[in-house]
This record gives C-alpha cells, structure tokens and sequence, in this order.
C-alpha cells in the first residue's frame, strides 16, 4: 500500500531524516502545549513526516471532555477543507485515466448546470480547472458553506438550476469557494460512475493505507472519535458533526494523525522527479502539478524585524502553494468547521512536513507549525535537499578545470555551443582567462552546485588572489553544449545566506 513510500532511496532522503535522528523533538512539544493552553483547545495532536513515515507524534488533552478521553495518534478528527486535496487527487486520477479534462465544461458532467447563466456575454464556460483553482468567479462562502456538508443532491441541483450570483467573471480572480469543490465531488461521481464518496475510500485512501479514514462520522466508534466543540464565554458546548452529503467532496474526511501522516508523506514522495517506478494512487506528476502555483493570491514583504523578507502565494490543486525567503517552495492547507481546525505544511525542498488537529472551532494552527518548521532549520535538524547533479554537468566541469590548468583553445571548442564565440570571440575569452591566471594561483575545484540539470557553478579556491567563481549554462543541444561562461573573482553576496537577497 505504501510501497511508493517505502522504495525512495536512502540517498533521497538523508537530508529529512536528519530531524528523527538528532533533535530533540520535545521542544516542539513545548510550542505546541503553549498554544494548546493559550488557545484553551480541548484536545490536540502534531506530528512531524520525515522519510517517508511519521517521525514524531505528541498529544494533548481530551478528545471527549464528558468521558474523559485522551486524545491520541488514533483519535479520529474531521479535518474541513484538508478535504479538498483528496478530491483533487481523484480528479487527477481520472484525468490522466482519460476519463475527463482539466479544461472540460463543467456542464459536460453535471445536467443541472446546463443553464447556469454566466455573469458577462463574454465570460468563459466554467471549466475545471476553474473551480480547481478557486477561479470560477463564485463568491467566497466561508462559513456559509461549513453548514452545507450534508445537503442532499437534490437541493444541489436546485441551487444551480436557480442560477448562481457570481462575484467576479469566470478565470479572472482567485476567490475560495467550497461550492466550487461540491461541484468537483459531483464530476468525480460522473466521470468515475462510481459514488464520490466510494471513489475516494476504494480509488485513494485504501491505496494509501488510510484505513481509518471516512467521510461519515457515525461510523467511527465513539471511543476513537473526537467530539467537536465551540467556546463561548468561557464555557465549551458540543457541535455535533454532520453527516456526509453534496458538500462532502469539500469538508467532510475524518482521520486520525497515523492516516494524515502517511498522506503528507505521499505528497513529499512526489520530490524530486526520478526515474523509479509509479507505485502510488495517483502519477507522481500529478502529485506534483498540485503542488506549484496555478493561480496567484498575491505578494507580502516585511522589510524591518529579525526576518525581513518577501512571499508571494496563491493556490495550486487543492492546495496553497507559496515561495518564501526562508524554505522557498512551501506547501499546506488548512481545515476549519464548526468544533474543529486543522493544518497541514511540508517543505518540499526538505522532504519534511508536519500537521496539527484539534477539536474547537476554527483552531489556528499554522503558525505554531511554521515556528517549529523554523526551530528545525535554526537548529540544522533539516536542510534543503541537494539537487542532482547530472554526469553531463560533472564532464562539462572537469574540462573547464582542465580550461583553467592550461588554456588551450581546443579545450573550449570542444564544448562550445555555437552562440558562445559569437557573443565573445574565443581569443578574448582565453586572454581574459589569462589575465586572472596571473593574480590567481595554486588553486583547486569545489564540488559543483548546481541550479538544475543544465546550470550550475564552482568555485576556485586559490591560494594566492582570492576565490573565484566559475558559472555556466547548457545549450539545448544534444550533446549539451556551453552557451554561457564566466569566470570571475567571487564576492561576498555570492555566499548562500538567504533565498531573497537584500
């Protein structure tokens, strides 16, 4: 079931295991029992994914304040809108199955919407995409849509026979929208034949060992269930879950903490793209298009303070998506509903996620993993893993050190690619060299960095002038020819200290 996980190399996953095999993780426990106190959750549960498994797991407090019951790595949580990743997954499946279009009319699968009238003459069909992406122009319908989880199909087809109020025009903005992904549950059912609901535990969730996850509360022995609560005026009062309906496909999974880790540790699987075989339930490509960014949210800085900075993000397939200073791509969702809140993050980069559950109404928890993400990096418990170096970037390094040893121009002209001597003449080139080859010397090659499979640099340390820095680019040729070189005294700015430079 697992096996997409378990059959990473070890070489992959070093950098991550780092945080299992030296740090004390009870630190993070100390962050995560302050917001417990603070936010006066009634229960709670983190957990850290590294290498392919859960790593570490802390509880705290009751799942069931009447019982009492302790919460634990099995205690079932509704975790709201982690929900619609799932979705997103079987509609992926049925994309690459052939089954559907990302750019197919919405109307293609659902009868109702056949003539739903769009806000403009010129508005675009509604497409998937669009309500994949949060685009399709529908209103944002937080907390209106967390009561109408257990809507029946009927009323949906009502709602949409009677016409819909956009807010913007279909493909022109990002607005989050829950009708939008009832919607994707209703093509799953349609293009799948199979109930969306079925779909899910069959297609998704039985592949990835999620055994104790469901769309329907009551199912779930009481015992194991966490009780959702709201708090008002300093007293806690229950709220009952809802059962699973038309709005489902956007809200309605529960699971436990051992369930939602072998889920985020699927979606880090995804990293880096490799040649091993598919294994999982759903392409390791389409694992990874939900994870860039498809529609921008927009751009934040924070220029004073003891982390100056920018982020900008937006929404991938079910999933926020984000570029930062501080872990560049970040990844997560969140889940909030009445009597519970959840979140979710990983680093891609790093091959190291974590999430939190708690039982009370909208409990914000992505701060307290963001801060403890940071205490992992300060503490070098994780680090970006390194990218792979191609053997075509290692040759074309080799004989530019042999270029430096002894500047012959066969040496260039055998991996120049045709621009590069037209942009600068090879007898300039080589002068050039020559010149820095007087006040730089005795020097030796550091391994290659590099950016991808066709860019990277090194540098030469010299005893005598100083570093310098050699940088190249591939030319699309086949062989990969050099299209850009330099060589050039290294600067200070050139050290990797941050992801946004000042």
């Amino acid at each position: 079931m697992l096996r997409l996980l378990l059959a990473l190399s070890a070489a992959l996953l070093l950098p991550a295991l780092l945080a299992a095999q030296s740090f004390d993780f009870s630190r993070l426990d100390t962050l995560f029992e302050r917001r417990f106190q603070e936010a006066k959750y009634p229960g709670l549960v983190y957990g850290v994914v590294s290498g392919g498994k859960l790593v570490h797991v802390k509880s705290f407090g009751q799942s069931n304040r009447t019982t009492p019951t302790p919460v634990d790595a099995k205690t079932v949580f509704r975790i709201a809108s982690m929900t619609k990743s799932f979705t997103v997954l079987a509609i992926l499946k049925l994309r690459d199955e052939g089954k559907l279009s990302l750019e197919d009319p919405v109307r293609k699968f659902i009868p109702a919407a056949q003539g739903l009238a769009l806000p403009t003459q010129d508005s675009p069909s509604l497409t998937v995409r669009h309500l994949l992406t949060h685009s399709a122009g529908f209103p944002e319908d937080n907390p209106w849509g967390d009561r109408q989880l257990d809507i029946p199909d009927t009323t949906l087809d009502r709602w949409l026979q009677q016409g819909f109020p956009f807010s913007t025009a279909p493909g022109t903005a990002y607005e989050y929208s829950n009708y939008g992904f009832a919607l994707l549950g209703r093509i799953v059912t349609s293009a799948s034949g199979m109930d969306y609901r079925q779909y899910l535990e069959r297609h998704i969730l039985a592949p990835l060992g999620m055994n104790a996850s469901t769309l329907e509360a009551s199912e779930v022995p009481p015992a194991r269930r966490a009780q959702g609560y709201g708090l008002r005026d300093g007293q806690y009062f229950d709220i009952a879950s809802l059962p699973h309906g038309a709005f489902g496909a956007m809200g309605g999974l529960h699971t436990t903490a051992e369930d939602l880790a072998k889920y985020v540790a699927f979606h880090l699987s995804a990293f880096p793209p490799r040649n091993d075989a598919e294994s999982g339930p759903v392409k390791r490509s389409s694992v990874r298009e939900m994870q860039q960014l498809q529609r921008l949210g927009g751009l934040s800085a924070q220029l004073g303070g003891k982390q100056p900075g920018a982020r900008v993000s937006g929404y991938g397939f079910g999933l926020g998506v984000s570029q930062d200073c501080q872990f560049g791509h970040v990844v997560g969702h969140g889940g909030g509903l009445p009597g519970f809140g959840s979140y979710m993050m990983w680093l891609p980069e790093y091959g190291v996620g974590m999430f939190a559950m708690a039982n009370l109404t909208y409990a914000g928890l992505a701060g307290t993993i963001r801060d403890s993400l940071l205490l992992l990096e300060k503490e070098g418990a994780i680090r970006p893993r390194p990218l792979e170096t191609k053997p075509t970037l290692l040759a074309v390094q080799a004989e530019l050190v042999s270029l430096w040893q002894d500047p012959k121009p066969a040496t260039l002209e055998a991996i120049a690619a045709d621009n590069l001597f037209q942009d600068e003449p090879l007898d300039l080139r080589l002068s050039r060299l020559n010149t820095l080859r007087q006040t730089h010397k005795n020097c030796r090659a550091t391994s290659l960095v590099p950016e991808n499979w066709l860019r990277g640099e090194f540098r030469l340390e010299c005893a005598e002038g100083g570093p310098l820095l050699v940088d190249f680019t591939l030319a699309p040729t086949n062989p990969p020819q050099v299209q850009h070189l330099t060589f050039r005294p290294a600067r200070s700015s050139d050290l990797p200290s941050s992801r946004c430079q000042p």
